[in-house]
C-alpha cells in the first residue's frame, strides 16, 4: 500500500488497537490473536494498529513485533494494518524494516525512549525512520516525543511518506495550530485514552477520526459512537458518554496503566482468549472485571 492509499484508509473511519494475546506463560498466543483481530475487521475498520500501545508495544521484544503483525495482517482482510514502531533511533527502523518486510501498510511512531529531546533531535529521529522506509509513517505526539508545528512542517517537506499525525497531549491549542499549518497534507487522528470523551473536542479541532481501544470488545458501539458523532447527533453521543463511556472511565481510572488491562479484560469478557497482560501492568482484581462484565452487558451486539 503507498503513502497516500494508507492515508486515505486512515482517514476514512474508525480506527483501532487490537490487544495482544498471551498465553498463561507470557508467550504470544498467535491463535487467539489471529480469531480477535479477524472478528473485529468484521466490524468495518479501515485500519486496525498492530503491536500498538493498547496492543502492550512498550512490553514487546522488538523480534516479536513482525510475527504479532503479519498473524494481523493474515486475517484482516480488506482492513489495513499498521504497527507499532519505537525506542530509540536504530531500533525503530530496525523494527519499521523489519515489518516493512512481511507486509505491513505503515507504521505509527511512538515515543522514543525515556528522555526529552530538542526540536532538532526529534527532527532528526523521525526523519531518519521515515527515510528508512518506502510505506506510510504517522508521528504520536505524546510524552517526550512532542513535535511542535514548525518541527512538523520541515519533516513534511523532506518526508514525502509522513503521511499522519495523532495526538495524545490533550493541548488544543498546539493541534489546532497543526492542522491550520499543514492542511490536508496530513491526516489527523485524536489519540487520547478511550478516544471518545475528547472526540467533538478534537473534531471541532479539525480532526477527522480517532482510534478507539472500546472496539476491541463493543465494536458496534463504538462505530454507533462514531456515526453519530460524525452526523450531529449530539443526543446520542451525550446519551452513550453517559451510560458507558464515563462509568468506563470510572474503572479505567482505579489504578495506573487500567487504560490497556481494562480494554484486555473486556476482551476476555467477550469471549477472546487474550490471556493477562504483561508487567509492568497488572489485571483488573475480580470485583473490578465483574463491574466492567456489568457495565459491558447491555452493548454486547
Amino acid at each position: 500500500m503507498t503513502p497516500n492509499e494508507i492515508k486515505a484508509k486512515l482517514g476514512s473511519g474508525l480506527l483501532s488497537f487490537p490487544v495482544t494475546a498471551f498465553d498463561a506463560e507470557g508467550r504470544f498466543a498467535e491463535e487467539p490473536y489471529r480469531e480477535h483481530v479477524e472478528w473485529l475487521a468484521g466490524y468495518k475498520a479501515p485500519v486496525l494498529f498492530a503491536a500498538g500501545g493498547t496492543g502492550e508495544f512498550f512490553s514487546l521484544a522488538p523480534k516479536e513485533i513482525p510475527a504479532i503483525v503479519k498473524a494481523a495482517k493474515d486475517v484482516s482482510g480488506d482492513t489495513a494494518i499498521v504497527s507499532g514502531c519505537g525506542y530509540g533511533t536504530e531500533m525503530a527502523i530496525e523494527i519499521a524494516q523489519s515489518v516493512q518486510k512481511i507486509g505491513a501498510d505503515g507504521i505509527l511512531l511512538l515515543p522514543h525512549y525515556l528522555i526529552d529531546a530538542p526540536q532538532e533531535g526529534l527532527f532528526h529521529h523521525v526523519r531518519r525512520i521515515c527515510q528508512s522506509v518506502d510505506f506510510g509513517v504517522m508521528v504520536y505526539n505524546r510524552d517526550n516525543a512532542v513535535l511542535q508545528a514548525d518541527t512538523l512542517a520541515r519533516l513534511c517537506d523532506e518526508c514525502p511518506n509522513l503521511i499522519g499525525f495523532k495526538d495524545g497531549t490533550g493541548d488544543i491549542g498546539l493541534v489546532r495550530q497543526i492542522t491550520a499549518k499543514m492542511g490536508d497534507r496530513l491526516m489527523y487522528l485524536g489519540g487520547m485514552p478511550t478516544a471518545e470523551l475528547f472526540a467533538e473536542a478534537y473534531l471541532g479541532a479539525g480532526f477527522t477520526t480517532y482510534s478507539s481501544a472500546v472496539f476491541n470488545f463493543v465494536p458496534a458501539l463504538a462505530n454507533e459512537f462514531y456515526a453519530s458523532l460524525r452526523g450531529g447527533d449530539r443526543a446520542n453521543c451525550e446519551r452513550i458518554l453517559n451510560e458507558f463511556f464515563y462509568p468506563f472511565m470510572e474503572i479505567r481510572s482505579r489504578a495506573k496503566g487500567y487504560a490497556v488491562s481494562a480494554v484486555k479484560a473486556g476482551v476476555r469478557l467477550r469471549g477472546f482468549n487474550a490471556g493477562p497482560v504483561r508487567a509492568p501492568l497488572k489485571d483488573l482484581t475480580a470485583k473490578e472485571e465483574a463491574d466492567l462484565a456489568a457495565l459491558i452487558a447491555p452493548w454486547k451486539r
